[in-house]
Parts: structure tokens; C-alpha cells; sequence
């Protein structure tokens, strides 16, 4: 496999997360390392130094090599971004996490197979998934049917394509293996945007349609999945287990989430429908205008240049991708035509998108 280094440009861009979240001081939120360790292992036999890239994601080698130790969630992002493009495989995330040894979630994973059903496993997996993934928020939403939204805590959604997506055939996985059936969702939904042939690959092992640029990761099931009978199911294991769960959850450290990353989560999916506005991103966030406000002015932060950072941001990684048309990332930034787009790209960054694009490209 080639050697070739990242798209620094692209890294970069997912670097400036980090330091929003060091200039506030906030403890970044951890993660078991899972997904992590095993694209270091695909590296390494790929022949891929990794030193490198541990380097550009603020890792160590011993953290790969000691599965005690866990590993900022931000890092991980950053590196399974970086592992994917050194290896050439825009589907490492899912791949990964298809042959990943589920038992490595640990306490989680055995809390959770010892339910009665799907539905209580799930329950589980909401309130107890901090121990895995402190970066990660899992909420079983239940009306006419059954959904699982993925949302991000403490760190930026828009950054990261790869982890969400070892997250999301992980869950799925999960379900199949609690269930011992080939369960189907009824259709799955990821914020970023991929290519058809990607999505197309994702569909085929997931079973249903999949929905690309929403405003929410979500996986949803038919509405009698949560009494589905779990193969697992042991009730005196089962209190252990939730003793031993309860106790690690207060164990683990309270995180809070930076004003600036709620914002741009907030931001992201809202950008290819135009509607990014202060009051609507105030609205998503569940406060006034005058609340958000004063928030942004104590943190000396200003709306504006979030979302200009932002769509860089994004404007970076989608000409990068080489998959979008110049048309589709101009209204996946935000803009209504291509010649607004390509006027507000030799603004900032002095050429034009197809010029930028290979640049990146060439990088």
C-alpha cells in the first residue's frame, strides 16, 4: 500500500477543532480506542509508518499499544481521517467496524446483551455509552417507530466521516448479534455526504436506503423492533452487570461542550438549506437570541466568524473528496449558485474552487 501523505490542507481543517477546544480550557472528552487500534493495525500491515500520523493526531505510540489507556475522542477522529486516506479507503470506518470483536466495548457490550429485549438493550446503550465513547451521544427516540440518534458532545460533527460511520454499522452489528437475526433497519441517515457508491455499499450491508446531508445521524427501526427477544438474556447477570455500569458512569468526568462546537454542529446541517441563521442556530440550541449573545460575547467569540470558519472548513473538505461536483459543494456550503460560490472562494482563499480542488488534490 502507498506511503503518501494526507491532504495536509484537509488535516488541517480538522485541526482547528482542537484548538477552539484548548483555547477554552474545556478536558476533552475520551474513548476506549477501539476504532483507533484497529486502523493502526490495518497500518501497520499495510507497511504505512504510523509515527507520522500518531503526530498529527496528538497520539503516542503507547497509547495505541495499551489498550488500558484511552484516547481523546478528537484524536481519534482525526487519525481514522488520516488512516483512510494514507490507505486509500474511503470506507475504513465501516470497514473496520465490520470486523471489529464486538466484545471490545466491554462492560457495555455484555450490560447490554444481558436485557430481555431490544428495547431495554438499547435504553442501555443510551445511558451507558459515555463509557465507551465520552464524545458521543446515543438517544433512543420512540413515536410511531423506534430511532437511535447519534449526536456529538464536546467535539465537532463536521470533522469526522469515518468514526461516525464505525459507529453506526458497530450499533447495527450490536443489534444482529443481540437479536441472532439479520436484522434490517428501516433506513439510515448521516449528516456529512459521501459518494453514490459509497452510499450504495453502506445500503447493501445495512439493508435499507440510506440518507446523506440530515440534520441528524439517526438509524431507524421498524416499531416492533423493541420487543424483539434478546438471545442473551440473563436477569441475575443483568443486575451485576447494572451495578457495575452504574458505577462506572460516575466514575466517569462530567464534560461540557463548547459554545463554539454546539454552534457549528447546530450549523452544519442546516447550511444546504440556507436557513444557518443566528435565530434558528439560537432556536436548535434551545435559547433566546439575547441568551446566545451574551454567551458568545463572555467566551469572545463571534457568530459570524464561526460560521466563516466553518464553511472554509467544509469548502476544504468537500473540494477534497474529489467526489462532489463544484456545484453540489456550493449548495452543500451554503451558497445558491456556483458563480456566488466561486466568487466568495478567490476572496478568501485567492483562486478559484476548481483551482483549489487540485490543489488539494495534488497534495
Amino acid at each position: 500500500m502507498g506511503m503518501n501523505s494526507p491532504n495536509q490542507s484537509r488535516v488541517s481543517s480538522i485541526r482547528s477543532v482542537p484548538r477552539h477546544a484548548k483555547s477554552l480550557r474545556i478536558v476533552p472528552p475520551d474513548t476506549l480506542g477501539v476504532a483507533t487500534r484497529l486502523a493502526a493495525r490495518s497500518l501497520r500491515e499495510a507497511s504505512v509508518v504510523l509515527e507520522p500520523l500518531l503526530r498529527r493526531a496528538e497520539l503516542f505510540a503507547d497509547q495505541i499499544d495499551n489498550k488500558d489507556m484511552r484516547i481523546p475522542v478528537e484524536s481519534q477522529i482525526i487519525f481514522l481521517e488520516l488512516a483512510a486516506e494514507a490507505l486509500h479507503e474511503p470506507l475504513l470506518g465501516f470497514r473496520l467496524a465490520c470486523e471489529a470483536d464486538l466484545r471490545e466495548m466491554g462492560l457495555l457490550h455484555y450490560a447490554a446483551g444481558s436485557a430481555a429485549t431490544l428495547g431495554e438493550a438499547l435504553r442501555r446503550f443510551e445511558r451507558y455509552s459515555s463509557i465507551v465513547n465520552e464524545g458521543v451521544t446515543l438517544k433512543c427516540v420512540e413515536s410511531d417507530n423506534l430511532a437511535i440518534e447519534l449526536g456529538y458532545a464536546g467535539v465537532a460533527r463536521h470533522s469526522d466521516q469515518q468514526q461516525m460511520e464505525f459507529l453506526a454499522t458497530a450499533l447495527i452489528r450490536s443489534v444482529r448479534a443481540l437479536t441472532g437475526s439479520e436484522f434490517k433497519p428501516t433506513v439510515v441517515d448521516f449528516v456529512h455526504q459521501f459518494s453514490r457508491e459509497h452510499a450504495l455499499e453502506l445500503s447493501r450491508y445495512f439493508g435499507c436506503r440510506i440518507v446523506l446531508g440530515a440534520e441528524t445521524d439517526r438509524i431507524c427501526l421498524d416499531k416492533n423492533a423493541r420487543q424483539l427477544a434478546l438471545i442473551g438474556a440473563d436477569p441475575y447477570l443483568s443486575q451485576i452487570l447494572l451495578g457495575y455500569c452504574e458505577q462506572a458512569l460516575t466514575n466517569r468526568r462530567a464534560n461540557a461542550s463548547s459554545l463554539r462546537t454546539m454552534i457549528e454542529n447546530a450549523i452544519t446541517p442546516l447550511l444546504p438549506h440556507g436557513d444557518a441563521s443566528f435565530n434558528e442556530i439560537a432556536r436548535k440550541l434551545g435559547m433566546s437570541r439575547r441568551t446566545m449573545a451574551r454567551r458568545l460575547k463572555a467566551e469572545g467569540l463571534s457568530f459570524s466568524e464561526i460560521l466563516k470558519q466553518l464553511r472554509s472548513d467544509l469548502i476544504t473538505r468537500y473540494l477534497g473528496e474529489n467526489t462532489l461536483s463544484i456545484s453540489q459543494v456550493a449548495w452543500l456550503v451554503g451558497f445558491r449558485s456556483v458563480a456566488a460560490f466561486s466568487h466568495s472562494c478567490k476572496l478568501s482563499n485567492g483562486m478559484s474552487p476548481k483551482a483549489l480542488r487540485a490543489r488539494l488534490l495534488k497534495g
